[in-house]
């Protein structure tokens, strides 16, 4: 998973959120996650991801995509569609996806 702030360009862009909550234990949850997150970074359009989970199972992703026709595309991805669907089966108690257009964004890093 992607644990550092991505390096985005100018906006504007789209951003994929996808707030989840965990099922317990693992079973290939986390190498299926591994290997999304490979094959993300290979489709057309991908520009990065950040990505947290707490200790109580409670996790947001976020995909940054050059436009709505690369999301569609990804979503089409019949490994990632095949994902999507043990997530539904087998991962996660409760999820939410919002897909949202970038316009503005800023950023600031300290200098020690």
């Amino acid at each position: 998973m992607a644990s550092e702030i991505a390096r985005l360009p100018k906006p504007p862009y789209y951003v994929v959120c996808f707030s989840s909550q965990r099922t317990a234990g693992d079973h290939g949850y986390g190498a299926m996650a591994d290997a999304m997150v490979a094959l993300a970074e290979q489709q057309p359009g991908y520009l990065g991801m950040e990505s947290v989970r707490g200790a109580d199972g409670f996790g947001i992703t976020n995909s940054y995509w050059l436009d709505e026709a690369s999301i569609l595309a990804w979503k089409a991805v019949v490994s990632h569609a095949a994902a999507q669907r043990l997530g539904r089966e087998r991962w996660y108690e409760d999820y939410r996806v919002i897909v949202a257009k970038v316009e503005r964004a800023y950023d600031t890093k300290r200098e020690d």
